[in-house]
């Protein structure tokens, strides 16, 4: 059985190899527990048992390299089932996401719009334990082994102050758990017990969910009452040297240059910052982009999944 979960079709010799040293890597991730002060009856619970995670190792081993463009990634991220799957939830939830913003000062759009890209409104979490793909990860990914292994300890700690049980600990083959797909370090520094019980569950509780986005959202910055970005017109003759983040100007330089709203009207202000994307250049989609914009790829740092969740989000009313 040991032999099916770890290396399917490997050598004996091989098996035997990487069996007996992830035996020691987890005594050895034991030891480093035990001296960070982690209960012995929580180690016990959380290592025993684990093992070297095939299906971890070939989904690190085969990450597919993506090369889509944004109109085909946003066809993809935000088919109108999605959109139509926000607006409903964000409807289901509107009074819960006002009490938690009451508290935790965020766009209630934008936790909206990273709960749907991060886990389908909750559908789709993960099912693979959590230590044993730290722990898997830790022990064979060479290039990364010691951000994995700092997150293990982490997941250790959150499992000692008793938030969720080791079963209960589930994730993606990475490591991000629960609904907002939050890494330990990160569950650590930002995860909030809105229904104030004791424990800051992201597994299963909607308030906490949404709080521990939002103080996410918040703590990295957000900028309440401000919008994240707008989609725009260019003028045929931009010069696209010019777009992108890290060259920002106000709007009404922008509008000199002829930039202006999508339905062809001038900005409201002039005098706010904000940078021109073209995320495929020429002849697609524009957007405007202010500072939240830059909050949200903190959550994620892409373009394309900030742009994406900006607009889940404007489309959720």
């Amino acid at each position: 059985m040991l032999a099916r979960r770890v290396l399917l079709g490997a050598p004996f010799a091989l098996l035997c190899g990487a069996t007996g040293g992830f035996a020691s890597f987890v005594a050895g991730v034991r030891a480093e527990a035990l001296r960070e002060g982690i209960s012995p009856s929580v180690l016990r619970q959380a290592l025993s048992g684990i093992v070297l995670n095939a299906k971890v190792l070939e989904l690190d081993g085969h990450q597919p390299e993506f090369t889509l463009t944004w109109a085909q990634y946003r066809a993809r991220v935000l088919p109108e089932a999605r959109l139509a799957a926000g607006r409903a939830a964000y409807a289901r939830q509107a009074s819960l996401l006002a009490e938690v913003m009451a508290r935790y000062p965020a766009d209630p759009r934008i936790v909206v719009g990273i709960w749907g890209l991060e886990s389908g409104f909750g559908a789709k979490t993960g099912n693979f334990g959590v230590v044993e793909a730290l722990a898997t990860l830790s022990y064979d990914n060479a290039r990364r082994a010691g951000y994995f292994r700092a997150e293990l300890i982490k997941a250790l700690k959150i499992l000692d102050h008793g938030d969720i049980t080791p079963a209960g600990m589930t994730g993606s083959w990475a490591g991000a758990m629960g609904q907002p797909q939050f890494m330990p370090s990160s569950y650590l520094a930002y995860a909030v017990d809105f229904e104030g019980n004791g424990r800051r569950d992201i597994w299963k509780s909607l308030p906490d969910v949404f709080a521990s986005v939002a103080n996410y959202l918040a703590r990295c910055g957000w900028r309440a009452g401000e919008p994240w970005g707008q989609p725009i017109r260019i003028p045929p003759n931009f010069d696209a040297a010019r777009a992108g983040r890290q060259r920002m100007r106000t709007l009404g330089e922008w509008m000199e240059k002829g930039v202006r709203r999508s339905d062809g009207t001038k900005f409201s202000r002039d005098d706010v910052p904000g940078d021109v994307l073209l995320p495929d250049g020429p002849g697609g989609d524009a957007f405007m982009v202010y500072e939240n914009f830059n909050v949200i790829r903190r959550y994620n740092p892409s373009d394309y999944y900030a742009l994406a969740v900006g607009l889940l989000g404007n489309a959720c009313v």
